[in-house]
């Protein structure tokens, strides 16, 4: 088969629907196939899924198991020769799927591939970024990247980047993630180990040190509302996301620059907690109380994101 579009569904029926219905009506289910993991939904998404799109291979979990192990089962009984991993919170627009299809064909050397993103406003979406660097993650905590001068500020985030041309990046967006399977099969399925977040940023470090390119091509575009599913997890979220920064580190750089990337992000978190603290003292905002209470669960619970050895592949 040609392609293969893997989404992993949380609680999310209407927006799934919706993602859908923005492709399916055009794509040629001869050569091409939908699987939709759902991990343990309870809102009738797996029915919805059952009974509006029948020719979807519908794979229905008990229990969540992490964006990284729903998405590596639909891997391993995908056909494609190419494999789209698609959020389920974005809707394709236009012929976004067969260009990329093409692109990836004429350039053999490339393992991975992101388009352009937009907002549900119709701004830019940045997404494709540079690999989280201890460089890169103090300019973003530290706010330095919101500077537009000097340019060199923004260097994580590609933020002077228009998002208009080719070039080679070190991670693509998972909202968006084309990926050839032949070099999957070389590189190997996600790595389980990280829950949610991170998983697509090892995965495309591990194709990059395996020779191949990863790439941007403004070849369509999508819509991606953004986290949906995440942001339900309230301060877990970031507890999460911080988890995998450091399990990344740990992985890739070892002990020691685990141990730094866990320290700077224990400063910035508690630096936000205590400037929310200062905050809510003289506000009776309920987002500011609320950012307190955020901020300051994070702290409370911050031990928790350094990573268990045993759950670290080297």
């Amino acid at each position: 088969m040609r392609l293969s579009i893997i989404i992993v569904n949380w609680n999310e029926r209407e927006m799934l629907k919706d993602c859908l219905q923005s492709f399916l009506p055009d794509l040629d289910l001869k050569q091409d196939e939908v699987i939709v993991v759902d991990n343990g939904s309870v809102d009738g998404s797996t029915e919805m899924v059952a009974s509006r799109f029948p020719k979807v291979n519908l794979i229905s979990n008990p229990d969540n198991r992490g964006f990284a192990a729903a998405n590596n089962q639909a891997l391993r009984v995908a056909r494609g020769r190419q494999i789209l991993l698609l959020n389920n919170d974005t809707l394709v627009h236009g012929d976004v799927l067969s260009k990329s299809c093409q692109y990836l064909d004429e350039h053999i050397d490339i393992a991975v591939l992101g388009c352009r993103v937009l907002n549900e406003d119709g701004s830019l979406q940045i997404t494709c970024a540079q690999y989280p660097s201890l460089l890169n993650l103090v300019l973003l905590t530290s706010g330095l990247w919101k500077l537009r001068w000097p340019k060199f500020l923004g260097r994580y985030q590609m933020a002077h980047w228009k998002r208009n041309d080719e070039r080679d990046v070190d991670t693509v967006s998972g909202c968006y993630m084309l990926v050839r399977a032949c070099a999957i099969n070389q590189v190997g399925l996600l790595d389980e180990q990280f829950f949610f977040f991170g998983e697509e940023t090892d995965w495309c470090k591990r194709f990059r040190e395996a020779g191949w390119r990863v790439s941007f091509a403004p070849v369509g575009q999508i819509t991606h509302f953004g986290s949906v599913s995440a942001r339900r997890h309230n301060h877990k979220r970031d507890l999460m996301l911080s988890k995998a920064m450091v399990r990344l580190h740990r992985k890739h750089g070892g002990l020691a620059a685990a141990a730094v990337i866990w320290t700077v992000l224990f400063i910035f978190n508690t630096s936000r907690a205590f400037f929310w603290a200062l905050r809510s003292l003289f506000s009776r905002k309920p987002e500011v109380h609320e950012r307190f209470r955020h901020f300051t669960g994070v702290v409370r619970e911050f031990a928790s994101v350094w990573p268990s050895p045993q759950g670290v592949q080297q």
